[in-house]
């Protein structure tokens, strides 16, 4: 059934009318999830109503604001099966993929108000400062923040910056992907439920649907304080141009990535294989940590890469509603589909040496699915022939051979961005080397790319990000530091060469 467009402006739910954007489910492109018709104008009405909430809301104390927190958690839990739901038939992801993002909405909230978790960095502190001085440290909330969410989690990734951004006593503009506006809608739905539920004043969440005009409006108009966004570099970039000349505008960007592993001898080849398969294509290849690369040690080359065609062919793809187990879902357009295809013979143009080839089929119901690829490359490199940096987001894995651990790690490092890498092996050394001279913000040993525990930062390098890592340290670009001091004694005591006579004063 097909949901009717709101947006939320001041608390209140204003209908999208009419039917200029439909968004269609992967699986089946017949039936309709969500339709109408953003305006350019919602987006503005939507930055007066979080300015008015600004004051009333930063002034609650945090004790109160969490109560907020707390009674979201409470109902999504309540409907985790439903918000799984609308994930599955609007992005295609699998039911227990869905549901497994479904649940990370709690599980968000959980960690954000742990006492002693990332809260310590941000509750503030007095120190002794000089004579009768007292000195304090307080954290103020940046203001209006414009969150702007991706397709591929269009739940949890921008909850990852509301719960947060709200905590710190924020007020937020949320505009969920084109591609996923159901799903932002309920996101956006449950949190006003909570607002009301603790007596919030209104506009402290508000939603605006529409695409890249509405998205420009909101990350480089006038009323915003920072922008949280996720999504690809190329839109990074232009947020970060639309922004030159505001220095004190916060920007959170993280911008996908071209992550890579490498497989030593002496690993567990099994779990290496495992683990590389299920990044690769987990969410049918449009996770922005999944593996997009992979470099084996030559000496278990005619051993692995077999191993991980059969692997990738053996994948279940299919229905993300079907009883049975599936892996791999749609990809979220006909044309993506057609885009990660288009990569595919470009990269064998160039040279790649196509040994699982990606496939285009409908999966008996006119869906936009396609089987998983690998495709073996001469060597990893910035530019330049089939093993180019590029990040294909889809089911496209490409693999090459390294005659040595310091040619594997170059490979690794071939790269403009910088999000995610892994190494699996039983060297300590080696295991260490990695850790410290890999060049990316989640690195992992013996386990894939895709994957990341929100008690940890996760964020990226270069292309992938600006460091401002979210997960464990979202709340720490949520609010600032301000620094203060105070005099507890009768008079500031007197620098050489001043004076000040009572008498002047009498």
């Amino acid at each position: 059934m097909s949901v009717a467009g709101e947006n939320l402006i001041g608390g209140v739910r204003v209908p999208v009318p009419g039917r200029g954007h439909r968004r269609f489910n992967p699986a089946r492109p017949s039936v309709c999830v969500w339709e109408g018709s953003p305006t350019l104008d919602a987006a503005s009405a939507a930055v007066a109503a979080a300015r008015g909430a600004l004051s009333a809301w930063s002034a609650w104390p945090l004790d109160r604001r969490a109560a907020v927190l707390r009674k979201f958690a409470a109902l999504a839990t309540a409907r985790a099966g439903d918000l799984a739901t609308i994930i599955r038939d609007e992005t295609g992801k699998v039911t227990w993929d869905a549901l497994g993002e479904a649940q990370l909405l709690a599980t968000k909230i959980d960690i954000t108000l742990d006492p002693d978790g990332p809260l310590r960095r941000v509750t503030g502190f007095e120190v002794s400062a000089a004579g009768t001085r007292r000195g304090a440290c307080w954290f103020r909330p940046h203001g209006v923040m414009a969150v702007l969410g991706p397709f591929n989690f269009p739940m949890h990734l921008p909850h990852g910056h509301l719960a947060p951004a709200l905590l710190m006593g924020n007020t937020a503009v949320f505009k969920p992907s084109e591609k996923a506006p159901a799903s932002g809608q309920a996101l956006a739905m449950l949190w006003q439920e909570a607002l009301d539920a603790e007596g919030a004043p209104p506009g402290v969440i508000n939603l605006v649907h529409g695409g890249a005009d509405v998205a420009a409006k909101l990350a480089g108009g006038e009323g915003i304080d920072g922008v949280l966004f996720t999504g690809s570099w190329p839109v990074g970039r232009r947020i970060l141009e639309a922004n030159l000349d505001r220095p004190g505008r916060l920007l959170a960007l993280e911008m996908g990535g071209n992550n890579a592993v490498v497989i030593l001898a002496d690993a567990d080849l099994g779990l290496a294989v495992r683990e590389c398969v299920r990044a690769a294509f987990i969410s049918t290849g449009q996770r922005c940590t999944c593996t997009r690369r992979v470099i084996v040690s030559r000496e278990i080359a005619d051993r692995v890469i077999p191993a991980l065609c059969k692997a990738a062919s053996a994948l279940i793809v299919g229905d993300p509603a079907a009883t049975h187990p599936v892996f791999m879902g749609p990809m979220i357009s006909d044309e993506a589909r057609a885009g990660v295809l288009a990569a595919q013979a470009r990269l064998a143009k160039a040279g790649g040496e196509v040994l699982v080839p990606m496939t285009p089929t409908d999966g008996g119901t006119g869906g936009w699915y396609m089987t998983p690829g690998v495709m073996r490359v001469e060597q990893f490199t910035l530019d330049g022939g089939a093993g180019a940096d590029e990040e294909v987001f889809g089911p496209c894995l490409r693999v090459s051979v390294a005659d040595s651990f310091e040619e594997a790690l170059a490979q690794v490092n071939a790269t403009r961005f910088g999000l995610a890498a892994s190494l699996f092996t039983r060297d300590a050394a080696a295991m260490e080397r990695f850790r410290r001279e890999a060049q990316a913000g989640c690195v992992n040993v013996n386990t894939g790319t895709a994957g990341a525990s929100s008690r940890l930062p996760f964020g990226g390098l270069g292309r992938s990000g600006n460091h401002r890592p979210a997960g464990a340290f979202s709340l720490d670009y949520c609010a600032y530091a301000v620094a203060g001091l105070e005099e507890h004694g009768e008079g500031a005591t007197l620098p050489p060469g001043m004076h000040v006579d009572p008498r002047w004063l009498a």
